[in-house]
């Protein structure tokens, strides 16, 4: 499995001191906050990646930037971080609008992706360790889906003659079997998202799920492999000719990349079910002996960015309400604004975007930035410095960046004094906001 490159590193200052105990944040899985898990000072982090068919919106940008914070407020906590995302690369919906558009599929993936790595430069997001394409990983794929059918946990669903040559046919696409996973473990569907069976079943519906296909054992049995169909794009596998299910390309990545378990697993909140759900409970089939384990043999905590809306409803691609970073930018508007704008929001809140709200952060970027350079030279031990000492206890605190600002607004109110380059450089190094130069 091999990364590909992913976007400059924004550099990060060092701040004396460090933020010191543990980074809290919470988990999905257990409905509280708690302390992520960092053996031996290490930090692990996988964020699932875009499907590259469109270009980055602000509720991209929010959940990337969320867990950039969370990277941040690891290292300046003294850990090493170890962070991995991927690039869904092969998938339907990309697939459905290179038909729609008359291009070819490869090319729209690669220049969004391309887009999308010059928006995370913008936004100063510190690029991923493992950036991994998932047309990169149909071997490891292959593999790890030949060895949960061996292991009874997925099984073959025979697909229509005329829709592929028999020989094909006779391979047919590969289902994980979520009854036969539960009775080898100690894990039961709903245990990473939380939801009920009837929320689940509206929300595998919505985001691809096929409950009412024939040959299925079990209606939320997830795809594995879709064997090849004509007009479609096909690899070479352990399994067949054909591509990856939606879920298992992030249980082999993370894997792959980062061990397990690994201390967080992150993205939006649309996610939670049945992505992370099933990505996990894939990952622990995988990783434990014959499937016996539970969801925290592949994560130690689930985390999950809220939703931001745009005229009343949801920012999403398929209904077309998009905000674009790139369009921001475009047209004239600081990145650092738009960053700013973000971190005023606690990362698991759903709120809606407005223009006004881009007006504000830009006033407050202004204001920070101008103090910024009425700032004193010299500094004070970072215990003594209660800026320093109370925006380290706020980010430890579930990431919670509006108390890191209101007490950023506080310092802006007072005088020039000694302490006042480490506050800069704290916002730097946990904000991602570099006070020191203006766009």
């Amino acid at each position: 499995m091999r990364t590909v490159p992913s976007w400059p590193i924004p550099p990060v200052p060092s701040v004396s001191g460090s933020g010191g105990g543990a980074i809290r944040v919470y988990d999905s899985a257990s409905g509280r906050v708690q302390d992520t898990v960092t053996p031996d000072g290490v930090a692990t982090l996988y964020v699932c990646g875009i499907t590259p068919y469109d270009a980055t919106h602000l509720g991209h940008a929010a959940t990337y930037v969320a867990f950039d914070t969370l990277g941040r407020a690891w290292r300046d906590a003294g850990l090493e971080v170890r962070y991995a995302q991927n690039i869904t690369d092969v998938d339907d919906p990309l697939l459905e609008r290179a038909a729609k558009t008359g291009r070819d599929w490869q090319e729209i993936a690669t220049s969004q992706t391309d887009l999308f790595r010059s928006d995370m430069a913008a936004l100063r997001v510190l690029p991923p360790d493992s950036y991994v394409r998932v047309q990169d990983t149909i071997v490891e794929t292959g593999e790890a889906i030949a060895a949960l059918i061996e292991s009874g946990l997925a099984y073959r669903v025979a697909v229509a003659t005329d829709a592929q040559p028999a020989a094909v046919t006779e391979l047919g696409d590969v289902y994980y079997d979520v009854a036969a996973a539960e009775a080898a473990s100690d894990w039961t569907m709903g245990d990473v998202s939380g939801y009920s069976a009837a929320e689940m079943e509206a929300a595998f519906v919505e985001f691809g799920g096929d409950p009412d296909r024939d040959g299925k054992r079990g209606a939320f049995d997830p795809l594995l492999w879709r064997s090849a169909r004509a007009g479609e794009p096909a690899f070479e596998s352990a399994v067949g000719l054909g591509r990856p299910g939606w879920h298992i390309e992030c249980s082999v990545i993370a894997t792959r990349a980062l061990g397990a378990p690994i201390s967080v697993q992150g993205g939006g909140r649309d996610l939670r079910f049945p992505h992370h759900e099933l990505s996990a409970a894939h990952a622990m089939s995988l990783v434990t002996p014959g499937g016996s384990g539970s969801t925290s043999d592949f994560a130690r905590t689930y985390a999950h960015a809220g939703l931001i809306a745009y005229d009343g409803t949801k920012m999403s691609k398929s209904l077309g309400n998009l905000v674009l970073v790139s369009r921001l930018t475009a047209d004239g508007v600081d990145p650092m604004a738009i960053r700013l704008a973000l971190l005023s929001h606690h990362y698991r809140s759903d709120w809606e975007w407005t223009d006004e709200e881009l007006a504000r952060s830009s006033v407050r970027l202004q204001e920070w930035r101008e103090r910024a350079a009425r700032s004193v030279e010299g500094t004070l031990p970072a215990e003594q410095n209660s800026f320093v000492v109370r925006m380290r206890e706020a980010i430890a605190d579930d990431l919670d960046t509006p108390r890191v600002v209101a007490i950023v607004d506080e310092w802006v109110s007072t005088p020039p004094a000694a302490g006042d380059t480490d506050v800069v450089a704290l916002v730097d190094a946990l904000l991602g906001l570099d006070l020191t130069r203006s766009e």
